[in-house]
């Protein structure tokens, strides 16, 4: 069933809220956008709008992490990643305090609301900041079991979610392990197609394209971006030839230069990287992700353009 992974992250956090106390959520006026709303309808007492005023929610965060709460902070990932930067690496990645920043309507397919919502450095700017976890999950299976996992951590995460409905890739049978990549697709090509959040869907649609014309790429799910599964990437990166990176991200900084720093230190490989190479336009998610092929067909032609 096709569902937002924001959506996802809405329902999980109202199921935990009432049943952890110490877990507080926050959010920056957006909470029917980012569905942290949803702890409020059912936990009102644990629920603070903090209005247009990310930075200060980052702070108050930290307070109530440093006084034994588990704050999940929620806003665009723009907003609580970018123009809260600075507080999230001195106030919280510092100190190593429990807070867990929840960032939707992440890259282009936040759609319309153009250029200045459209967070394409999020990963790589949140990657970078010591002792700060990244996860991306890929549908609402995935993102429950992130929010789940995070929230019987001690450390600071960052959590990318989407605006977009997207298709399941698992089920709600899935036992996750989400610190591991998850190998979707075993294939009989000497080719692998590392991807995260809703670049899993992209690459799975363009898989059997790639059969119908002689290739069978192995799809691997890279949910925890940091710390990552350094030991699993680097097999997969020895088991094959061809490697290719797909994200919904700028191509600097993110999945890409992940898997780039892990070939460097275990098993060199030429990595081709599928990515965003600059800022987009504004336009409807779905026209968004055709016109930088990042949809199916986009990602079938960019990686069957390089095994030519």
């Amino acid at each position: 069933m096709a569902k937002a992974t924001r959506e996802a992250y809405g329902e999980k956090i109202a199921q935990l809220v009432q049943e952890n106390p110490k877990i507080v959520v926050l959010d920056a006026d957006l909470a029917g956008s980012t569905y942290s709303g949803k702890a409020q309808e059912v936990c009102p007492e644990r629920f603070f709008d903090m209005g247009i005023a990310e930075a200060n929610m980052i702070g108050v965060s930290a307070g109530l992490a440093a006084s034994g709460y588990i704050p999940f902070a929620s806003s665009f990932a723009m907003f609580c990643t970018g123009r809260v930067w600075e507080q999230i690496r001195n106030s919280v990645a510092y100190p190593h305090l429990n807070v867990k920043i929840v960032g939707s309507h992440s890259g282009i397919t936040v759609g319309e609301d153009g250029v200045t919502h459209q967070a394409i450095e999020d990963i790589a700017i949140m990657r970078d900041i010591t002792g700060l976890e990244v996860y991306a999950p890929c549908d609402q299976w995935e993102t429950k079991a992130v929010i789940d996992h995070v929230s019987k951590t001690d450390a600071p995460c960052y959590v990318r979610l989407g605006r977009s409905k997207v298709e399941d890739v698992f089920d709600e049978n899935k036992v996750f392990d989400v610190t591991k990549v998850n190998v979707i697709h075993e294939g009989t090509s000497k080719i692998a197609v590392f991807c995260t959040g809703l670049m899993v869907q992209s690459s799975l649609e363009a898989l059997p394209k790639l059969q119908e014309i002689g290739f069978d790429p192995t799809i691997v799910d890279v949910c925890a971006i940091k710390p990552c599964d350094e030991e699993g990437i680097a097999k997969i990166l020895e088991e094959n030839d061809q490697i290719f990176t797909v994200e919904e991200h700028s191509v600097t900084g993110g999945l890409g230069s992940l898997i780039c720093e892990v070939a460097a230190e275990h098993c060199p490989r030429r990595i081709h990287r599928i990515g965003m190479r600059g800022f987009a336009q504004s336009a409807d998610w779905q026209t968004l992700l055709r016109e930088y092929k990042l949809d199916g067909q986009g990602v079938f032609q960019q990686i069957s353009e390089k095994l030519k």
